[in-house]
């Protein structure tokens, strides 16, 4: 898998990717991460976003049902609009970061890839612990690294003539409950044998990232493969960039620095938020950053 790139329609040379956003949604559920809007704002969110409401959406996303719902018909259709324009501009490649707990449609990134032109790169593994279905959360590190290597490898259960092109992104709250390490160190156990990359997702908590790499990193899993996503997040900048961190860096240099192995970690912005202040700072001693858009609302693409 490493000379090749698998996407939904099959394995494609990397030179044809072409502009390739690296974390995005075409198709989930964010519904578990509901939250109450305040009370004297509630009926702004009773309707689906309109110029009226998007503005009160966009500052409490999570606190409108139907912004949390990107699967249904209205938002595949804007999707497709989206993705079209985005080719039209000179996108070339999508890597759609959904994991299971999110309710993925595989079929439908299948669809996006043969109508729009674009390349669509499907992941594998779970997302956080909560929205697991009961039965997985039972699965050993194993179970998880079997199934993993599975839709790698033969295809998705439910698409089996599908299969995924990368892990991620594998999700983890702080502390990283015990699911959530398993998944870790199964995508680190699998990585060398499949060579594909891995994308994370960690807390907010600035401690999360060097958890995170360090499980993946001791069970096998090659850093410079790794994609750790999100750092725009409300992560303190004056903080990663302290000495106090980098000398944490320092410290796990075998993991991601390590001149003479030549590994590092990518660190992945999805907001323009902060983007400015984060390039001045990660610049600062990283070398590679990626930067895509992360839709997962609906009033992102109304």
């Amino acid at each position: 898998m490493t000379s090749r790139v698998q996407t939904v329609l099959g394995a494609i040379k990397p030179s044809e990717l072409g502009v390739t956003l690296t974390h995005e949604h075409l198709s989930m559920n964010f519904e578990h991460f509901y939250r109450k809007p305040p009370e004297t704002l509630v009926d702004f969110f009773q309707t689906k976003p309109t110029l009226e409401n998007v503005g009160y959406i966009r500052q409490y996303p999570y606190s409108s049902r139907h912004n949390l719902i990107l699967d249904d018909e209205e938002a595949n259709i804007a999707v497709l609009d989206d993705v079209k324009a985005y080719k039209k501009f000179g996108g070339g490649a999508i890597v759609e970061n959904t994991t299971k707990g999110l309710d993925r449609d595989i079929k439908f990134y299948e669809e996006v890839a043969q109508s729009c032109g674009v390349h669509v790169i499907a992941g594998t593994g779970h997302y956080i612990e909560d929205v697991q279905p009961d039965n997985y959360l039972h699965y050993s590190t194993e179970d998880i690294y079997n199934r993993m290597m599975g839709e790698l490898t033969e295809g998705f259960p439910e698409e089996p003539q599908i299969k995924a092109g990368f892990m991620g992104e594998i999700a983890s709250v702080w502390p990283i409950r015990e699911f959530e390490r398993r998944a870790i160190r199964a995508a680190g156990e699998l990585q060398p044998q499949v060579g594909c990359g891995v994308s994370f997702h960690p807390h907010r908590n600035p401690e999360a990232p060097f958890e995170i790499i360090r499980l993946y990193c001791e069970a096998g899993g090659s850093a410079d493969k790794v994609v750790m996503s999100h750092l725009d997040r409300k992560h303190d900048f004056t903080h990663i960039r302290s000495l106090h961190v980098q000398e944490k860096l320092s410290k796990k240099k075998h993991y991601i620095f390590s001149k003479k192995k030549k590994q590092f970690v990518l660190f992945n912005f999805v907001s323009f938020n902060y983007l400015c202040v984060a390039v001045d700072h990660y610049l600062f001693f990283l070398r590679k950053l990626l930067i895509s858009s992360d839709y997962y609302a609906a009033s992102a693409i109304f």
